[in-house]
């Protein structure tokens, strides 16, 4: 029978021994709790960071060290071994007595990981009922609640802070009530009543987004879709845009010069949208901002042109899709992007959520063959994400373009192209 060791252990543990316990407790929870313990749960000192244990100048913190640990083992809570020639003095490891670590959890007021689990999962199925079976959060919940089950980590969720957890939930829940683009620092406020907090859950709901519902997208751009950016963006347009509001407000953006940018709250809310195609002959959506001044700067008679930014952004994706209802047919639509992955999923969510009608500008064998020598070879990860590409029904006629890439091993960047 194990009898409680606060009734015998009344002292504090010193770092040491803490780190020497912890690192006890970690290799306990980590095995099978259904099968029987084979191996002994033991710690070599000389792999642990114990700066006071180790210290050539102070022996108080080794010998306060060596004491705790020796009045432990007299317990019979662990068991000591002394480097050869040593005892007493030098410790070469420590090895834990398995009854008696559900003990050594309040002693180093640690919780134990089924507790962790447990209110992790209480958590999670408190607010699951709150998303629909089809929303990526409750796809995401439900994925953690099986990795609970599984024994395996909950990541991003923490399992040693409940407070993160919480609060990350609460993220997720108030998403709902994001109707327009919104500052990571707003809705911080809004949701925490503290501009900071959300900074620290920003990376965790990013990924859980990408995971369930974003994969094509970057960290940021996955936010962005969840109406949450670090400030408020901007629509960078070039030529005769004529934008008009809700309530019937023309903007005509021909006067401005190299462009303009129209804030996305503008953006999201315009009700029509058109290019006077008698002076604009065709309209280019292009990946980047430098290369978007680039073709304004060389190729801008006769064309109207719009920044995409990356990935376009939701208020981007409502302009074009404005656009597209009144853009006469035989008025190009093109996107010239990056002859890479990414340039090609862009023009790929172009087909697939705006309109098929969109066409690539420079995004052939030919662009790469001319500007070779200022391509860059592809790396594992680029061919590996070109190969998730080849064959997408979406982007059949860059099939051959995707081909000849793999096959040179290379990719070109906008910013790599020469203007004549």
């Amino acid at each position: 029978m194990c009898v409680p060791i606060t009734l015998h252990l009344p002292f504090t543990p010193s770092p040491d021994v803490a780190a020497v316990i912890n690192a006890l407790l970690d290799i306990y929870e980590r095995r099978d709790p259904q099968r029987p313990i084979r191996r002994a749960i033991r710690v070599h000192l000389s792999l642990l960071d114990l700066p006071g244990y180790n210290s050539q100048l102070d022996p108080a913190p080794r010998q306060t060290t060596n004491e705790q640990l020796g009045k432990m083992a007299a317990h019979g809570l662990v068991h000591l071994l002394w480097l050869p020639g040593e005892e007493g003095h030098l410790l070469e490891a420590v090895t834990l007595v398995p009854e008696h670590a559900p003990d050594l959890f309040p002693w180093l007021e640690r919780e134990p990981l089924a507790a962790q689990r447990a209110v992790l999962r209480e958590l999670l199925l408190g607010d699951r009922f709150r998303f629909a079976a089809e929303d990526w959060r409750r796809l995401a919940i439900d994925r953690t609640l099986s990795q609970l089950r599984a024994g395996k980590s909950p990541a991003p969720f923490i399992l040693a802070d409940p407070n993160f957890n919480r609060h990350l939930l609460a993220a997720m829940i108030a998403l709902d009530q994001i109707e327009e683009e919104t500052p990571y620092r707003v809705f911080s406020v809004r949701v925490f009543n503290d501009s900071k907090l959300f900074e620290r859950l920003k990376g965790a709901l990013a990924t859980l987004s990408r995971r369930h519902a974003y994969r094509h997208l970057t960290p940021n751009e996955a936010l962005r879709e969840l109406g949450l950016v670090a400030n408020p963006t901007h629509v960078y347009l070039y030529g005769p845009w004529r934008l008009v509001d809700p309530a019937g407000q023309v903007t005509s953006l021909a006067n401005f010069y190299p462009a303009v940018g129209i804030p996305a709250l503008m953006a999201a809310r315009t009700s029509r949208v058109s290019v006077d195609t008698t002076s604009a002959r065709r309209i280019v959506c292009v990946e980047n901002l430098a290369s978007f001044y680039e073709l304004i700067r060389h190729e801008g008679d006769g064309l109207a042109a719009l920044c995409l930014w990356g990935n376009p952004a939701p208020p981007v994706r409502h302009v074009l899709r404005c656009l597209t209802e009144t853009l006469p047919p035989d008025v190009p639509l093109q996107v010239w992007a990056d002859l890479d992955y990414g340039g090609l999923n862009i023009l790929a969510q172009l087909r697939k959520l705006v309109s098929p009608r969109f066409v690539p500008f420079r995004m052939d064998i030919a662009t790469l063959e001319a500007h070779a020598r200022w391509a860059k070879p592809l790396t594992l990860n680029d061919r590996r994400l070109l190969e998730r590409v080849q064959g997408y029904p979406i982007l059949a006629d860059l099939q051959p373009l995707i081909t000849h890439m793999l096959a040179r091993g290379l990719k070109l960047e906008q910013e790599g192209f020469q203007f004549q």
